[in-house]
């Protein structure tokens, strides 16, 4: 196997941190031209890393409008794989409006070329336009619970560059390991959540780099890996019991936009339905602090007396994520940002943390707009249908094989196959309603089409404070500028390009 130069490991993070690591939202809200609006002002924008396959292939079948995911994948080291996805994808013109998008294979535990091309591509494709035009470092931003995808998600990450990978929903002790092992072009493999598995079965997703690449790696670096938790607990079993280097930590409350975790009690509601959160869930700061690593605080801290505070608790600084998500170089459709905006200048945006929506379980934060699935009557008027698949999850059946199951999917469906019908009660199709969000709703073979479903932190309610006087829409340089009203300016960088 013939290796293009050797893999290299950063050192540990020690100095240059950014104060602000504008947060992964969604899919592809926190999308390339976020980032790189944030990264290019001297702070850490993250792309978001969910369903990425998926969007890099309706991009193209909307007509690539720039041009940007094709120059993107020019630069892809791997020959032959860009040439294949814009030859299956591709659609000169664009597909119109309310005309059936095409799809792509759902994942499975050994995933065809084709998916892992996908993958890989297109975690390089938005990591590199996040890079574009200045040399600042970048992140991306991943769901532990969404494992299928991991593998080939990360190596297409790095083979871009990426500098940060951060993960949460869930426990991400393999991770910093398979960092480790990528970075110097070894194989990896990941223990997958297969309920009723066996010791006789082998719940593992794997990738070689090797094979991938037809033996002939370029070289990649180990990003700094930041796991994102909501414990003391967590934390300390991740600095202290795996083995591979964690980097640090964003500690996350629960007024934090997309996905929570859930209230450590007993799964009490409050008045309006909501997860009951106590002081069980509020983590030792001084215990994190004292593990030696940098951490950041999120959920709230969208003040510039908040990014003080934080700092004064021992902190490097603040994620933010609902600032950014309603700014102008966000992945939000235009209308989705207007009214957002319009209700916060109104006092009249809020969220509704709720506990079923997700298929994964955990509770999941959601705007409460008109014609979006958090209404009742949009919900009800949505056929049940799982054909994207990003949140299944596994199963042994009885003969030995691997099933996948949603709680979102027909009821009938998910009972056939051993789940129980009480899972179902108020699950929504996150996949469908995330891609609608930004443009790229799908449109059914009966002719629905596929509606949205906003996530937001509490922060939502005050967002409109960021609009500069007299002005209908504000950038994140905004946002940067009222968290760190004294910080300092980047020097001159290459041309921005246009979105």
């Amino acid at each position: 196997m013939e290796i293009a130069g050797e893999g290299r490991l950063r050192l540990p993070m020690t100095k240059g941190l950014p104060v602000i690591i504008q947060g992964g939202m969604g899919v592809a809200v926190s999308g390339w031209q976020l980032a790189r609006a944030v990264s290019s002002e001297g702070q850490l924008g993250v792309v978001s890393g969910t369903a990425l396959d998926a969007v890099l292939a309706r991009r193209l079948q909307r007509g690539d409008p720039g041009g940007h995911v094709r120059r993107a994948l020019a630069a892809f080291p791997v020959p032959g794989v860009a040439e294949r996805i814009v030859d299956r994808y591709f659609v000169p013109d664009g597909t119109p409006a309310g005309v059936r998008l095409g799809t792509k294979p759902m994942h499975k535990m050994q995933q065809s070329r084709h998916v892992e091309d996908l993958l890989v591509a297109s975690n390089f494709v938005e990591v590199y336009l996040a890079k574009e035009g200045h040399g600042n470092p970048v992140g991306i931003n991943y769901l532990e619970k969404v494992q299928i995808p991991t593998l080939p998600s990360l190596y297409g990450a790095m083979l871009a560059g990426v500098d940060y990978v951060l993960m949460g929903a869930g426990i991400p002790r393999a991770i910093p390991g398979i960092l480790d092992r990528l970075s110097v072009g070894l194989a990896v493999e990941l223990k997958i959540d297969v309920k009723g598995a066996t010791d006789e079965d082998d719940p593992y997703t794997r990738f070689d780099p090797g094979e991938f690449t037809d033996g002939v790696l370029p070289p990649v670096e180990r990003p700094a890996f930041l796991a994102i938790v909501s414990s003391h607990i967590l934390a300390t079993m991740l600095a202290k019991k795996v083995e591979a280097r964690v980097d640090g930590f964003v500690v996350e409350a629960p007024t934090a936009g997309g996905h929570n975790a859930p209230p450590r009690g007993r799964g009490q509601l409050t008045e309006d339905g909501e997860p009951l959160y106590g002081e069980r869930d509020v983590p030792d700061l001084e215990v994190i602090r004292q593990l030696g690593l940098p951490f950041w605080l999120a959920g709230s801290y969208a003040e510039p007396e908040r990014v003080a505070e934080a700092r004064e608790l021992g902190a490097a600084g603040v994620q933010v994520g609902t600032a950014f998500a309603f700014c102008e170089e966000s992945g939000f459709e235009g209308s989705v940002k207007r009214t957002v905006l319009d209700l916060s200048s109104r006092g009249e945006a809020r969220v509704f943390t709720d506990p079923v929506a997700s298929p994964t379980g955990f509770p999941f934060k959601v705007a409460q707009l008109d014609n979006t699935i958090a209404t009742d009557e949009a919900y009800r008027a949505r056929p049940r249908t799982c054909d994207l698949g990003y949140l299944r999850t596994a199963y042994r059946r009885d003969d030995g094989s691997i099933g996948w199951r949603c709680a979102s999917e027909p009821v009938e469906d998910f009972v056939a196959k051993g789940g129980a019908e009480k899972e179902t009660v108020g699950r929504k199709c996150l996949c469908n309603a995330l891609l609608a969000n930004i443009g790229l709703g799908q449109t059914q073979r009966d002719g629905y089409v596929e509606a949205r479903l906003v996530t937001s932190g509490d922060d939502i309610a005050g967002v409109a404070r960021f609009l500069p006087p007299g002005a209908e829409t504000y950038r994140a340089v905004d946002v940067l500028n009222y968290l760190l009203p004294d910080r300092a300016r980047p020097g001159p960088s290459e041309p921005n390009l246009e979105r």
